[in-house]
């Protein structure tokens, strides 16, 4: 049996769909395939004794159609502060060997390319949102204005990562790893606060 934990904190993410993105809702992305780059920055986090406080750690995907239709591939990224104990706890948890809604992403993935420990800078101000893998990946986003100057929502969507995302817009997206290699702006953007448990 896994040992109990629970991961809280920010997160956010940003694909190359226009905005809003119609592959949380099971419709096709945009361009036909959609590439995505999600980072969370934990503020609060345990698995069994080993505190997780402070890391960050991103999953970036490569869906060629459909994402409710096609296999994913995806690759994990893991800040390279966390120490051996707190790595093989986090590895665990994204993996979804631990449990939670990491393992519900299972089905729908078809091949992990690999998981990587790399510096990882996570920042989250006010409606901003910026994520630096070095050396592989940067996004940067910012909420869009909705009616009367507020944020727009979207919740409960078949394929969403939180309960609940405030939308915005890319600033930059940009990745090169494996075969992939992604650069552009203008695309969709979703953050929100993140509460995890499991097993």
């Amino acid at each position: 049996m896994p040992e109990a934990w629970s991961l809280s904190g920010d997160y956010f993410e940003c694909c190359n769909c226009d905005v809003a993105c119609p592959c949380v809702f099971g419709s096709d992305p945009t361009h036909g395939n959609c590439t995505v780059l999600v980072g969370w920055h934990v503020k609060k986090g345990r698995s069994g004794d080993e505190a997780l406080d402070g890391l960050s750690f991103a999953l970036a995907a490569y869906a060629p159609g459909n994402m409710l239709k096609t296999k994913w591939e995806v690759a994990i990224y893991v800040d390279e502060k966390a120490t051996p104990p707190q790595r093989k706890a986090l590895e665990s948890i994204l993996g979804g060997q631990a449990g939670g809604p990491p393992a519900g992403l299972g089905p729908l993935i078809g091949k992990v390319l690999g998981i990587k420990f790399a510096p990882m800078s996570f920042h989250a101000d006010g409606k901003k949102r910026s994520l630096t893998i070095r050396g592989i990946a940067e996004m940067k986003s910012g909420a869009i204005t909705g009616a009367d100057g507020a944020e727009v929502k979207v919740s409960g969507a078949p394929l969403l990562l939180a309960p609940e995302v405030t939308v915005g817009q890319h600033e930059k997206l940009s990745l090169t790893d494996y075969s992939w290699k992604w650069d552009g702006a203008g695309g969709n953007s979703f953050y929100s606060a993140f509460d995890w448990k499991g097993p």
